[in-house]
């Protein structure tokens, strides 16, 4: 399951994730994740792409993406723990997923919000196995031309 990190948007100010859709005239147009509603977000607007974010651990720092991964493959179809649940259950999922995360700086508020690139990767991988049947789908085109 591929997903491309680099058109996930986070945008200051504006709650939830955000696919990146295309170039505009006064900066760029966005799509929400949940909504499906676009809009677009002028080029001064504080963005951060989810493929930037890493996660502190004992050996320096890990990308968002390989803690998805390795959620993704410790969780399979189950769902995750529920960011309501108690904190020392979401630190033992972390614990199962990334044994060598920093305990120092990364609080279990940051935890919380891997369940949004949980989410995201589901939705992410749902879209990209869309995508892969519509380009099967498609027949070229015959002018008449051998």
């Amino acid at each position: 399951m591929a997903i491309d990190l680099k058109k996930v948007l986070a945008i200051s100010g504006q709650p939830g994730l955000f696919e990146y859709i295309a170039q505009s005239r006064t900066g760029f147009i966005v799509e929400a994740m949940e909504s499906k509603k676009r809009s677009n977000v002028p080029t001064t607007a504080k963005v951060t792409t989810l493929a930037d974010v890493s996660i502190y651990a004992d050996d320096g720092e890990v990308t968002l993406k390989k803690v998805l991964e390795d959620m993704h493959a410790e969780l399979g179809d189950k769902p995750a723990p529920s960011s309501k649940d108690n904190p020392e259950t979401i630190k033992a999922f972390f614990a199962k997923v990334l044994p060598g995360y920093d305990r120092d700086r990364f609080y279990v508020s940051h935890m919380k919000r891997c369940w949004t690139g949980t989410a995201t990767w589901r939705v992410s991988a749902a879209l990209n196995s869309l995508k892969r049947k519509r380009r099967r789908k498609k027949k070229p085109l015959n002018n008449g031309v051998s």
